[in-house]
């Protein structure tokens, strides 16, 4: 017999003998006499009670405390909401400012097995220099599956101190092999705008992210291009799985006209606008989208093409329309909390199901999933630059 077979037999074993000396009753009729409700108060205490009298070794309080608050939160099934501890919010606020320690990737939980998918590695970190690509799955993390935790339980595991290493499984969905990487955390700092001018005189600009630092660099770069009398613009959201609501709102401020260019509704059914000023871009505007385009970059998308001030080329963006809130606890702990669904300026939830660009374009099947594509062979530019340059 396997030894791991052997020694789960021993362990039920020794179960049954704990269970038997209850009297040897079945389990239905202990349920009928013990079955009864208990408040969470109650039971937490009986548990408590039950592990300092039998469990065989050290205790540390601290660390079921923080356990059974992840864990609570972790209930409502929502991998966007989590319990943020303590120790974990400097790490987590750090990340909205661009600058942290870790690997460097962007990724979001795939709701279809709990797997981390990887959107894209950020330029010169760790996981591009050990070959992590878009859409590969990490499954491990330091040899844990990741399939029970939260976004925030992900990031903890990810992140850490500047020169400790960290042991990746990850699945490449593209080929089919399962690869162990062990990756060493550095300081990451992330420039979220850059952009060229292309033939033609247009502008291409490329978002990565909505960072705190996000608005000004993104401002620096148009008002470069504009400078250079650019005739249309093309903004490059492939692969930006979003953040901070607010730093993109003012983004598409700069772009669309009056009016709407997104709102919330809460869990009471209060509607909340973001609106926009008259000032509006005014040369042929062109977004380029795909499936890794998500949240705070769907909202430039959906106010773009809601608005008619430009069109969307690429494939169906990745589908999520939560807003989430950061609550601040007493002791210094935090509750990330999802408070609102968003809505494009035509009333479109898009959770669940993403945009439809207006020009749908797939990428050649060897650069689907690249890091970075020639220009020759990116066929979703070429095809920006088409639009864009019908209307100049």
């Amino acid at each position: 017999m396997d030894k791991k077979e052997f020694a789960k037999g021993f362990v039920s074993g020794a179960m049954v003998i704990v269970l038997v000396v209850t009297g040897g009753k079945s389990l239905s009729f202990l349920q009928n006499i013990f079955g009864r409700e208990m408040s969470m108060d109650t039971k937490i205490s009986v548990i408590e009670e039950y592990i300092d009298r039998y469990y065989v070794d050290e205790v540390n309080k601290e660390d079921m405390q923080e356990m059974m608050y992840t864990g609570l939160v972790a209930g409502l099934g929502d991998p966007y909401t989590s319990y943020i501890s303590q120790k974990d919010l400097q790490s987590f606020m750090d990340d909205t400012t661009g600058e942290f320690v870790g690997i460097g990737i962007e990724y979001t939980k795939d709701p279809t097995d709990g797997s981390v998918l990887v959107a894209a590695p950020i330029a010169g970190s760790p996981a591009e220099k050990a070959g992590i690509r878009p859409n590969d799955k990490i499954v491990q993390i330091d040899g844990e599956n990741v399939s029970s935790m939260d976004t925030q339980q992900v990031q903890n595991k990810i992140k850490g101190e500047e020169g400790t290493k960290v042991t990746l499984m990850v699945y490449r969905q593209s080929t089919g092999e399962t690869l162990e990487l062990e990756l060493e955390r550095t300081q990451i700092e992330t420039t979220t705008v850059e952009g060229e001018m292309l033939e033609g005189e247009i502008g291409y600009i490329q978002i990565t992210g909505f960072k705190e630092k996000t608005y000004e660099q993104f401002m620096q770069c148009y008002t470069d291009l504009q400078k250079q009398d650019m005739k249309g613009l093309i903004i490059d959201l492939r692969n930006n799985l979003g953040g901070l609501v607010d730093v993109v709102s003012k983004i598409a401020d700069e772009l669309v006209p009056e009016g709407t260019l997104v709102y919330t509704i809460d869990k009471q059914g209060n509607r909340q606008d973001t609106v926009s000023d008259a000032k509006c871009i005014e040369i042929p505007l062109v977004l380029l989208v795909n499936e890794y385009s998500a949240s705070s970059s769907e909202i430039l998308a959906g106010a773009v093409q809601d608005m008619g001030v430009g069109k969307l080329v690429g494939t169906q963006t990745f589908g999520k329309g939560l807003v989430q809130g950061l609550y601040f606890l007493r002791d210094g702990s935090a509750l990330k909390i999802t408070i609102q669904k968003y809505y494009t300026p035509k009333g479109v939830c898009i959770q669940g199901t993403g945009i439809t660009p207006d020009y749908v374009v797939e990428l050649p099947e060897e650069y689907e999933y690249a890091i970075e594509i020639p220009q020759e062979y990116d066929t979703q530019l070429q095809k920006a630059v088409e639009v864009v340059t019908e209307q100049i």
